[in-house]
């Protein structure tokens, strides 16, 4: 029976060590991979997550700047470009009207060598209406409308009035007796008042 009672005391013994070896193994497992919080190694792996994170932000944030920084660039290009192209075109506003009234000049020179060269009045006279009336057609096509005055009323929205003079007829008093010169229109907008002589 004492040896019996050995075996079981030997048991309990081994019982006991393999335990506190076991209980050893596990804390030292444990230290290995630091799964307590108050470890210095999980502290680590939580820095290593935010200079991750922060990292990816700050990533971010340049990409944003350069973004912007290139919008800006962009933008201050299209204002130059625009502003350039404003600029030529308020330089050459006046080409295409004048380009059409070249023609006009070729004829109106040479009426003058006819005038110089000639003594028929009535050949002088055809050739300056043909210029004149070239000159009216091409200025019609830009836009250009003289404005009808004479046997009006008298409008001060687009008549200036330089002269007022006693009217012939009843009919006449507060019209335009006489256009001094003509109003214009330009695609419907008003260029230039007409002065006119006004019956009272």
């Amino acid at each position: 029976m004492s040896d019996k009672l050995n075996d079981n005391t030997n048991t309990t013994k081994e019982n006991t060590d393999n335990m506190a070896h076991n209980e050893e193994l596990d804390e030292a497992l444990a230290s290995m991979l630091n799964t307590d919080d108050s470890h210095a190694g999980n502290s680590e792996l939580l820095n290593e997550s935010n200079d991750d994170e922060l990292a990816k932000l700050q990533g971010e944030l340049d990409e944003m700047k350069d973004k912007h920084i290139r919008l800006i660039a962009e933008f201050d290009n299209f204002r130059r470009r625009t502003a350039k192209e404003r600029v030529d075109e308020g330089k050459l506003a006046g080409k295409e009207i004048i380009t059409a009234l070249l023609v006009v000049l070729d004829d109106m020179g040479r009426a003058e060598k006819q005038i110089d060269n000639t003594t028929d009045i009535a050949a002088i006279k055809e050739g300056l209406a043909l210029v004149f009336n070239k000159l009216r057609h091409i200025m019609q096509q830009k836009g250009l409308k003289v404005m009808e005055s004479t046997n009006m009323e008298f409008n001060a929205d687009v008549h200036e009035a330089i002269t007022e003079i006693p009217a012939p007829n009843e009919d006449m008093k507060g019209k335009v007796i006489d256009t001094v010169e003509p109003g214009y229109y330009l695609n419907d907008k008003l260029i230039r008042y007409a002065k006119v002589v006004v019956g009272n």
